[in-house]
């Protein structure tokens, strides 16, 4: 396990973060030398080639005992001055293949953009129709509570809060206050 974890830190590092810092001094420095460019331009395209190659083909070779190590020993043997694994594994591995397969492998990219702006579309519609529905579904929620809660508070207004007492019977004298008045006796 820690094993594990100091390969893929030295992957990290020897195998992207040390090429990346030397690409962007080749890149950075005032004459920059056509060869060192190309040389990195190489390395890492066949970075990338291997990671994509990495990813589809996970299943079957992650298992293998001391996998990690032997991608590390590849990276290493790609960007080592002495060795310069690049320009080998480039030219009679890669650009081969790639010159051959060039017209089905642009066609294909073509496709997939195509295909993958369609599909993007197509979520795009479903996602702001479905939206758009919800918001809808949510406002006539809120309307049918709001009349709930008003056609409720209409019923309180119009009752009374407290019960009255009956009326008091009418006076003789048709003031609804005579009961409180002061009564002389005869």
């Amino acid at each position: 396990m820690l094993g594990e974890f100091i390969t893929r830190g030295l992957v990290l590092v020897l195998g992207y973060a040390y090429p990346a810092f030397e690409c962007f001094r080749t890149v950075e420095k005032n004459r920059v030398e056509i060869e060192e460019l190309r040389f990195w331009c190489q390395y890492w395209i066949i970075v990338a080639v291997l990671t994509v190659l990495e990813r589809i083909g996970d299943i079957f070779i992650s298992w293998l005992p001391m996998y990690g190590e032997m991608k590390l020993a590849l990276f290493i043997y790609l960007w080592y001055p002495k060795t310069k694994g690049t320009g080998y594994v480039y030219e009679t591995l890669l650009r081969p293949y790639v010159v051959n397969h060039e017209p089905g492998i642009d066609r294909n990219f073509q496709e997939l953009r195509a295909r993958t702006w369609d599909l993007a579309l197509y979520y795009w519609q479903n996602c702001t129709n479905l939206g758009q529905s919800t918001f809808f579904q949510i406002i006539q929620y809120l309307a049918a509570q709001s009349g709930k809660f008003s056609k409720t508070n209409n019923e309180e207004k119009n009752k009374k809060p407290y019960p009255t007492a009956a009326a008091p019977p009418p006076s003789p004298t048709g003031s609804p206050y005579f009961h409180l008045m002061p009564h002389k006796r005869k």
